[in-house]
């Protein structure tokens, strides 16, 4: 059976300029720092997919507490919600009646529909931080802020930097996939870190 492409959202979930010199950017160098060891946080907004066709732009509530996490969204389809549970070997979708399992969420979207999506990395993309699995090539402005990411086939562009404490965050990411005519766009994300964060 052929799952909506929605599932793809459900499971998962910039002017010009030129990168500084890795050993000069001391200000992406502490910001790295600070955001690879948020573990905890929660964020709340909306995403728009888009994919074969398709476009739906539900409500989204993502906590994430250290390795484990649980992604709401709200108006899926105008039919309610869909909650996804994971940790590391299990993964749980459930949606009305239907209770979709597997042990991981790259899994689960293989065995739905049928090609790879990298969900893990999207723990990393969403916060503004390369995942540390893959190569990646990354896209500095002038105020040494990250405004793009291209790593394993996607494109990740981040805009509207906030200040949350100490750490910046953005309220716009894009993620982009040519090759199979994917579009995740998250906005007006709002933060909330956990206190031990700030």
């Amino acid at each position: 059976m052929r799952v909506p492409a929605l599932l793809v959202l459900t499971v998962i979930l910039t002017s010009c300029a030129s990168a500084p010199p890795a050993l000069e950017n001391s200000i992406w160098s502490l910001h790295q720092r600070q955001l690879t060891t948020l573990d905890s946080w929660q964020l709340q907004g909306r995403v728009n997919v888009r994919y074969d066709n398709e476009s739906h732009t539900p409500r989204i509530r993502w906590n994430q507490q250290n390795i484990g996490y649980q992604i709401n969204l709200f108006g899926t389809f105008n039919a309610g919600s869909t909650v996804i549970v994971g940790r590391p070997g299990l993964v749980t979708l459930e949606q009305g009646n239907e209770v979709l399992t597997a042990s991981t969420a790259e899994v689960l979207i293989l065995q739905q529909l049928g090609y790879e999506l990298p969900v893990s990395n999207l723990s990393y993309w969403i916060k503004g931080l390369p995942s540390p699995e893959a190569e990646r090539d990354l896209l500095f402005n002038e105020l040494n802020q990250l405004i793009q990411i291209e790593q394993d086939g996607w494109t990740v562009n981040f805009t509207d930097y906030r200040q949350y404490g100490s750490i910046a965050l953005p309220r716009r990411v894009e993620l982009t996939r040519p090759r199979n005519d994917i579009r995740l766009r998250f906005v007006g994300l709002n933060w909330t870190l956990d206190a031990s964060a700030n």
